[in-house]
């Protein structure tokens, strides 16, 4: 399985939504605390081309975005997909 890693901030709704999905389907991955950590937010503003919202959320190397995008490609049945290896 391919590591995702989410960028996330404290009290943020939508970094929390994303968690929760990973953990409810068992999702191993890494969550870096950016918001108040300007090294990490530089971190993935580079990832993520410029992305400034939170979560910006990877699997591997591949950019997804944030939660909305996360849980699109899991109603597209395209998520699980992407994190097998």
């Amino acid at each position: 399985m391919k590591t995702v890693t989410l960028y996330t901030r404290a009290l943020c709704p939508y970094c929390m939504r994303a968690v929760a999905f990973l953990e409810e389907k068992n999702i191993p991955f890494d969550q870096i605390d950016a918001g108040m950590d300007a090294e990490m937010r530089r971190e993935m503003l580079q990832r993520a081309n410029g992305g400034t919202t939170y979560p910006q959320i990877f699997v591997g190397d591949y950019h997804i975005g944030g939660c909305d995008d996360l849980l699109a490609l899991e109603y597209a049945g395209k998520f699980d997909v992407l994190v097998e290896d």
